[in-house]
Order: C-alpha cells, then structure tokens, then sequence
C-alpha cells in the first residue's frame, strides 16, 4: 500500500508538472477565438480587439473564426465540441450562456457543463432607438404615440428570444403598449429597414447603432437597463420610465471543459491586462462597451458571474411566459 501511495504521488507530481510546463510553453501555434456572430458585429468588433491584444503579449496569432447561425448555437456548439488542448476558445455572448438555455427545447450544449470560464470580458448596452420621421423624442412619448394607435408601429429586434426581443417584450407587457416585433436573422438589416422606415423603432447594441446615431439617422430614446452609460450620457435609462428588467449584452471568454487549468489562468490575465491598456480604455466606451469586468474577470469570477445571469435570465424569462421551442 504504501509503494502504490508513493507511485500515485509520483505519477501525480510528474502531471502537474508536464500540465505546469506545458502552460509555460503554450502557445506554441495560432489560437482559434470561435465568434458565434457574423463578422463586423458588436461581438466580432471587440473579439479583434483583444485577439490583436493577446497575439502582441502571447507570440502567436489569435485567429477570430466567425460561425454564426441559430441564435449563436452553431458557434458555440463548434467550440464546445473543440479539442480542450487550450488552442480553441468561444467569444460568448449573452445570448449564447444564459437565453438559450430557457429558449431552446434541445440545447446541443450545456454552457456550465461543456465549458470553462476564462473571463468576463466587456458588457454591451441595448439601446431604443427611432426612426427620426416618429414624432416621440422620449419613452413615455413614444409610448404614448403607440397608444393612440395600438399595433401601428413595428419593431426590429434580433429574434423574439434574443435580448432585444425580451427587452421590447418587457416594454410591450409594463406599458401595455402592442409594438410589433419584426425579427431579423441579421442586425445589420434590421438597422437598415429602421433608418428607411419600413420599421418604425428598434433595440440594438450601443456598440452597432453608434455611428447611425451620430449620423441622425436614428435617435436614441432611451438605454436598456438600470443606468446611463457613458457614451449617451443624455439619454435616459428606461429604468427612468418604467420597472427596466435588467437585461444586457454582455461578453465572455470560456474553454471547453478540461482544457488545462494552468492554461485557462494564463489567457485570463493577459485578457486582464489587455483591458487595462488605454487604447482599449479609451475606445471602448466610444464603441458602445463598458469594459470594466471586475473581479469577473477571473476565471473563477466569471463562473460565479454565469450562474447568477443564469439564475436571472431564468427568472425574466419565465416572468414573460416564453416556453422553450
């Protein structure tokens, strides 16, 4: 017995060294950051950021792959599958770790169990937005406008079970309003049909809808969630109209589950350390994120920060009376 203890330790001990060397070591070729979004979306935009980031401080390129379809299942379903060699990780999103999980009758992938956290990386505010033609420059007028006549103005969101579309479902059942909600397979179409009119309002990310707004050709109303955010310092929250449900982009790096503990550390601070950077500082509240994770940022922070968003999805979810299809 104690021969076999001693063999145990030793073969223990040369694993945690082979794992600890080879953490020293890795990267050792191109890493792949699976994006389960179309290129040139919110997601991708501030993938490449930090993909640029981790290749300066890491030696290897940092290759962002985008596989989207199906409300982020096929991205992430991709990664999940991913050999956990430390040489494929998912850039989730929100949508992607704690809606599909309530929305999907058969998720191909369980976000806590398939994959680790890496960090939390950024959060990404919703915005209401107008055409300019609507005659409401605030929520309560546009609320008021709908009113008048029920079921005359549409909607663009990015699915009824995506953030937008739970966000514009909250509004529709705390105002009693009736918006139409007009899914879009891409954002950059809806974003287009609300600058042309063909529907008359619309939710998107801070980060996709900025240049428009400084454009004027859409206008924003009012930011999703519970606060301002600093780059619409004057446009207020719906919080401010109405009970907000707390709904928000957010984004995050995970490993599939096992890939090397001593790895999954390495990555997650120089993505601390990459967020620090004032580049990134500087331009991502011009981009529409906020990218101060806090303890999240951690890998055993980011895993906590998961399974409260959740537990709160959930609870929104449910709350609105959307069964899982």
């Amino acid at each position: 017995m104690l021969k076999l203890s001693r063999r145990v330790v030793i073969a223990g001990a040369a694993l945690l060294a082979s794992a600890t060397a080879h953490a020293q070591t890795w990267p050792q070729r191109p890493v792949t950051i699976v994006v389960p979004q179309a290129a040139g979306n919110s997601p991708d935009v501030l993938c490449r950021i930090i993909a640029d980031k981790l290749s300066r401080a890491l030696g290897q390129q940092f290759v962002v792959e985008n596989r989207p379809g199906a409300a982020n299942v096929v991205g992430t379903q991709s990664a999940a599958r991913a050999a956990p060699d430390g040489y494929t990780f998912l850039f989730a999103t929100s949508a992607s770790l704690v809606t599909n999980p309530y929305t999907f009758k058969n998720l191909p992938y369980d976000p806590v169990k398939d994959f680790t956290p890496v960090a939390m990386v950024a959060k990404s505010h919703h915005v209401l937005l107008v055409n300019p033609e609507v005659k409401a420059k605030t929520l309560p007028e546009l609320i008021a406008l709908e009113k008048a006549a029920p079921g005359s103005l549409s909607l663009a969101v990015d699915g009824p079970r995506n953030i937008s579309g739970l966000i514009a479902q909250s509004i529709n059942k705390q105002a009693g309003t009736k918006f139409v909600l007009v899914p879009y397979n891409t954002i950059s179409n809806a974003v287009q049909d609300s600058i042309t009119g063909r529907t008359q309002v619309t939710i998107q990310s801070a980060s996709v809808v900025e240049p428009f707004i400084k454009e004027g050709t859409l206008r924003p109303i009012a930011v999703a969630g519970t606060k301002r955010i600093s780059s619409l310092p004057d446009v207020p929250a719906i919080s401010e109209t109405l009970k907000s449900v707390d709904l928000q982009g957010w984004f995050m790096i995970l490993a599939p589950t096992s890939t090397p503990p001593e790895i999954v550390q390495k990555l997650s601070s120089e993505i601390a350390r990459a967020l620090k950077e004032p580049d990134v500082q500087e331009r991502a509240p011009i981009l529409g994120f906020e990218v101060d994770p806090g303890e999240a940022v951690t890998p055993e922070g980011a895993k906590k920060f998961l399974e409260t968003e959740l537990a709160s999805s959930g609870k929104v979810i449910r709350e609105l009376g959307i069964e899982p299809q």
